[in-house]
């Protein structure tokens, strides 16, 4: 499914040459493949709904956190996605983008009195309640709005996805859910209360899993509370499991999405329960590179000295190699490697930023010179999204390709957008 290719040795996205792209819009850029999207949320989707897996279908609600841009919202909403949203801004990008709020499903453990008075305003389809702190509240705003409030609870399974632990969410010790005992007493209290209407129960475990079998683990956890609330007259009608589903950076193994959709429906079989889906990173993170370019080269004076490649992409444009020491494939844009001026060796990757942990690579291979375009991989999910302006650095653009066309849908910030929120006291 690659939309990434070399023509006369310069790197294209679809039908787009890069070095065309930065022209246009200058670098740093991110810039995302239509083609890759719309290709992996359709065989996703496909393996969701396989003939032979008989269970029901299901409905695929995109992960916003992932990538917010609002052209990408439109592009997953057209394919007929809903939306998973943590916060009330990201609800505000979903109106923007599609004007449908019956699409959104509102997870995040910390949602406050605003975000919980605009969603039921709205009348969005579902929240994910995370606690009984937050079922109360939504209780309350629901009464005080006459607004009624369609819920799931989300219950931590103690499931280990065996994940990094900044992006396991299933366990005890995670901010997550609740464990499945409180759960029940949240329903009890739930079929008492005229403002809230319990239609589905949910989880999730964590992000970058390989395995499907935690996922499984947590489906039968779900499942027997839903048998239990089913014994005490409640009938839920659907059942959320989240996403968290792998996608490639190195060597890791891709998520078979068919074997656990086959796997997902035998454990559906014969229940009414229409399975929902929250896939994020799955369907982006691999449709988008951030494109820099070379500023300058330190190679060290000795063989324990390392080399530095300095480029105008920084952390702040990309975070996770510092936070999460995430690794992201590097290539350079134009192949040519019999130019005099390249000097081959094993470079780090390091932006401007004044930090020591301001790097977006380590030890890689390439052949470059100052002024030659790199690009780096598997940045369409938690690239642009967790970006700031540390250093007074404006943002970059970004460019959405469709075939042998491009477009910019988000302009590159300016020195003077950073600025006009201040105010200057006198």
């Amino acid at each position: 499914m690659s939309v990434y290719q070399h023509q006369q040795q310069t790197l294209q996205v679809e039908s787009v040459a890069v070095p065309d792209i930065v022209a246009a819009v200058g670098s740093p850029v991110y810039i995302y493949s239509t083609r890759y999207f719309v290709e992996r949320y359709r065989a996703l989707s496909a393996a969701l709904s396989n003939p032979s897996s008989p269970g029901p279908a299901a409905r695929i609600y995109y992960a916003v956190k992932a990538n917010s841009n609002l052209s990408v919202l439109r592009c997953f909403h057209d394919l007929g996605a809903g939306f998973d949203i943590v916060s009330g801004g990201e609800l505000q990008r979903v109106l923007a983008a599609v004007g449908d709020p019956d699409s959104v499903v509102f997870s995040g453990v910390g949602k406050s009195i605003a975000d919980i008075d605009l969603a039921l305003k709205l009348d969005i389809h579902c929240f994910n309640v995370e606690s009984p702190a937050e079922q109360e509240r939504l209780s309350d705003r629901a009464r005080l709005l006459g607004r009624p409030a369609r819920i799931a609870v989300r219950v931590n399974p103690d499931v280990d996805a065996n994940t990094h632990p900044y992006i396991s969410t299933g366990l005890k010790e995670n901010k997550f859910g609740v464990p499945a005992e409180l759960a029940l007493e949240m329903y009890e209290r739930v079929a008492a209360d005229e403002w809230l209407e319990p239609i589905g129960i949910a989880c999730h475990i964590g992000s970058q899993i390989t395995d499907p079998e935690p996922m499984l683990q947590a489906l039968t956890s779900l499942l027997n509370l839903v048998d239990v609330l089913a014994g005490r007259g409640l009938d839920l009608d659907h059942i959320d499991l989240g996403g968290g589903f792998g996608v490639v950076y190195d060597d890791e193994q891709e998520f078979d999405v068919a074997d656990y959709g086959a796997r997902i429906g035998a454990a559906l079989e014969g229940r009414k329960l229409t399975l929902s889906i929250e896939p994020g990173r799955y369907l982006v993170a691999n449709g988008g590179i951030l494109v820099t370019r070379v500023e300058y080269l330190k190679p060290g004076r000795g063989n324990d000295e390392r080399n530095f490649a300095v480029v105008d992409a920084a952390m702040n444009d990309l975070i996770r190699p510092a936070l999460y020491q995430a690794w992201h494939r590097v290539e350079t844009v134009c192949s040519d490697e019999q130019r005099p001026e390249a000097t081959r060796a094993h470079w780090d990757i390091v932006g401007p930023v004044c930090e020591s942990g301001d790097f977006l690579a380590k030890e890689r291979q390439l052949t470059i010179a100052p002024g030659d375009l790199i690009a780096i991989h598997s940045a369409g999910a938690y690239a642009m999204v967790q970006s700031s302006n540390y250093n007074s650095r404006p943002r970059p653009a970004e460019v959405l390709v469709e075939e042998s066309t491009f477009r910019v849908v988000r302009r590159r910030e300016s020195s003077e957008d950073l600025i006009r929120p201040e105010l200057l006291g006198r």
